[in-house]
């Protein structure tokens, strides 16, 4: 506890016991103030000056100690001072009082309950930051709140002191002028209960919604005002118009369909866009190929003879586009007509906040929802454009197994690549201007994985920077720098792994005035609505994550808020998201990561339970890697899960569903899990968490029954 805390602490508690000593409490009661009402006047009349000061001393000690009185002092001063010396004196008085407390539970407890109650504060710590002002208004208002509740509640969330300050005395001015005004007729006031009346009551409820209603009209004509230079439709050909027929577009497209709206589905490419056709599903595929090629050379830790693998690339792609082919109808234009989508082929240009002209035709509709994805980011490389180089895009165009592969790029894609060209019989290279692969997760979780491309043989440098690439023949080459000097790396193919970028050229966002974030994305609100409030966004073209199931969580939003946000609108909820590496240990995450616990200042409690250990992962043969749980100290509620091993991607989805219910590792532990299963390890992290938080103290006395018992 820091010295600032005590001394406040202190001085709270010398104030209270003061309070209770001296039963200062007796003096500001309704009936002693009518008592002594003559004797305070005549006072007052002696000696004004001091009479002010005193009373200003007396009210702002009152409000910042949060004691009981404010509103008998307010009275007073309205019967001893006259209502507008009265008010000026109140006003400032309860304002600075209301500061103090304000000020004293910031110092006191805000870092507390902050850091114990993180998450389910994260919302509201948000809405503050945004709109804090416009929620203290409304409080203060409405005199049914008590003020001493609001200065200690407002002291732990995200006001700025000044801003709390300003907005309490503007707040406050309304129920103090009646309070002080009530006071100036004190003789007849029967009771504290007769100042606000039903009436009166009422109109400081509409006047703590006014600012809400202020609001909601200045986005009315706001919306009004970015409309205005387009002339609307008198009739719309759709309710909703999807740019996309990705993960994200698919989704809003279906929902729609499903609540018997009207939608056309436009896509230039392929259905199913890039996790069908370049993504998810054929990397997937060809890691599957590569495990078997990889098992078999294992063959002789399970019993069986040495085995030689030959990898026939070609059928090795043949089945990865198999695979594709497979799945394709799942996505199809056929399948989708059929539920009630309109699907358009061709390339979709928004020139109106409700038409998209596609084909030369113009389409209308009442609302836009783009999601026109992403694809992989080429960086600006010195040389490159002379290299027919690869990308997550093109490499399965591929017939021939690369005989040299330079990696550029150690996130998720390019670790998941790397590995199962080493694994097919590929020697190849990673490269990353990063200080590790895999930088979002925990340095032992990329020690992990990195050790893994190692044992293939995979060459990996970190912190290294790109200088130039070319061709030395039939052959490439690529320069880079480190702090070790000048590298030169040679290569028969480079596969560019090092980010992706959204698909928002050419489609008439720049005249519409939508905007471009930082990261490349279309800004959007909490509901993905762009700048223009007809058109929405979601999918990797509006992020923050680009993964194929954030994708089509945000086209639930994007679509609902769409059809119906007249009537009602959600925020995305993002506090809960999960994904995977599938990498060979896989590494799967929800929540926080150990490292970004330390880096936000979050205290939290690891608890780790090695698989080495586990049964099902001896008897399989997949032993490395690891569950590592994040707690709230003292308490069992997950921040937190990490996984690394086999099937990880599978296993986390049990923390994600008690994180999303708030399960703790208590409910885990209690639940049956089937034996032998990976499953299990689970359950056993958290008997780890339990073990660690024996009754170590109440299990002696238990041992000493026991030997009791025995005689």
């Amino acid at each position: 506890m820091q010295a600032k805390q005590i001394v406040v602490i202190v001085a709270v508690l010398l104030a209270l016991a003061a309070w209770f000593f001296f039963d200062l409490g007796s003096y500001l009661q309704f009936d002693a103030l009518q008592q002594r009402l003559g004797d305070l006047r005549a006072w007052y009349e002696a000696n004004p000056l001091l009479a002010g000061v005193i009373y200003l001393a007396c009210y702002v000690a009152v409000t910042a100690f949060s004691l009981p009185g404010a509103a008998v002092m307010t009275l007073a001063g309205g019967a001893l001072f006259g209502f507008w010396y009265a008010l000026l004196l109140v006003s400032f008085a309860s304002t600075i009082g209301a500061t103090l407390a304000f000020l004293v539970s910031r110092v006191v407890l805000r870092d507390w309950v902050q850091q114990r109650f993180s998450r389910h504060l994260r919302a509201v710590n948000a809405g503050f930051e945004k709109d804090g002002a416009f929620y203290l208004f409304s409080l203060r208002l409405v005199p049914i709140f008590p003020f001493f509740l609001i200065n200690l509640l407002m002291g732990l969330l995200p006001l700025r002191t000044w801003t709390f300050y300003w907005v309490s005395q503007l707040g406050m001015l309304a129920g103090t002028a009646v309070y002080v005004n009530a006071g100036t007729q004190l003789g007849e006031l029967e009771s504290l209960a007769g100042i606000v009346s039903a009436p009166l009551l009422g109109s400081f409820v509409l006047l703590a919604v006014f600012p809400f209603l202020a609001r909601w009209l200045l986005a009315y004509v706001q919306r009004r005002r970015l409309l205005a230079p387009y002339t609307r439709p008198a009739r719309f050909d759709n309710n909703l118009i999807v740019i996309g027929a990705g993960s994200a577009g698919l989704v809003a497209s279906l929902i729609a369909a499903t609540v018997k709206a009207k939608v056309t589905l436009i896509e230039r490419h392929k259905m199913g866009g890039d996790c069908l056709n370049t993504g998810c599903v054929p990397s997937k595929a060809i890691i599957r190929s590569a495990r078997v090629a990889q098992t078999a050379r294992r063959a002789q830790e399970f019993g069986l003879a040495p085995m030689t693998v030959a990898v026939n690339f070609p059928q090795v792609m043949q089945r990865v586009r198999g695979i594709i082919k497979t799945i394709e109808p799942h996505d199809s234009v056929e399948r989708f007509t059929g539920l009630g989508v309109n699907c358009v082929s061709g390339d979709a240009r928004i020139v109106s906040p409700w038409a998209v002209e596609v084909n030369g035709q113009t389409l209308t509709a009442r609302h836009i929802i783009i999601a026109s994805g992403a694809r992989p980011r080429v960086p600006d490389i010195p040389g490159l454009a002379t290299l027919d180089y690869l990308t997550s895009d093109t490499v399965w165009e591929l017939d021939q197994l690369p005989q040299q592969l330079l990696v550029l790029g150690a996130g998720p894609i390019g670790c998941e690549l790397a590995q199962a060209f080493a694994e097919l019989g590929s020697r190849v290279t990673l490269v990353t201007h990063a200080d590790r692969i895999l930088p979002r997760e925990d340095r032992e979780v990329a020690d992990l994985v990195r050790a893994a491309l190692q044992r293939l043989q995979v060459t990996i440098h970190e912190n290294f920077e790109p200088q130039r690439v070319g061709k030395d023949g039939s052959d490439g080459y690529a320069e880079f720098s480190s702090s070790g000097g000048d590298h030169t790396v040679s290569f028969s193919h480079l596969l560019l792994a090092v980010g992706r970028s959204a698909n928002t050229e050419q489609m008439g966002l720049e005249e519409l005035g939508i905007a471009i974030g930082r990261s490349g994305t279309i800004e959007v609100d909490e509901y993905l609505c762009t700048r223009i409030p007809t058109i929405y966004a979601c999918g990797d073209i509006a992020g923050p994550y680009q993964f194929t199931h954030m994708a089509s969580h945000q086209a639930w939003y994007a679509a609902v808020n769409a059809l119906f946000g007249r009537f009602r609108r959600f925020k995305v909820d993002y506090s809960v998201v999960p994904w995977a590496t599938f990498t060979d240990p896989e590494v799967a995450r929800v929540g926080l990561s150990e490292e970004e616990a330390r880096a936000q200042d979050i205290a939290v409690e690891v608890t780790c339970y090695q698989l080495d250990d586990l049964d099902r992962a001896i008897a399989d043969g997949e032993t490395t890697g690891f569950i590592k749980v994040l707690t709230e100290p003292g308490r069992d509620r997950i921040l937190g899960a990490t996984i690394v091993g086999y099937h990880a991607s599978e296993l986390i989805n049990e923390f994600v569903l008690a994180m999303k219910h708030n399960l703790g590792l208590g409910k885990i532990l209690s639940t049956i899990h089937i034996y032998p299963t990976l499953a299990e390890g689970n359950k056993f992290v958290a008997g780890e968490w339990r073990k660690a938080r024996k009754p170590e103290g109440l299990l002696r006395w238990v041992e000493r029954y026991h030997r009791w018992n025995r005689g």
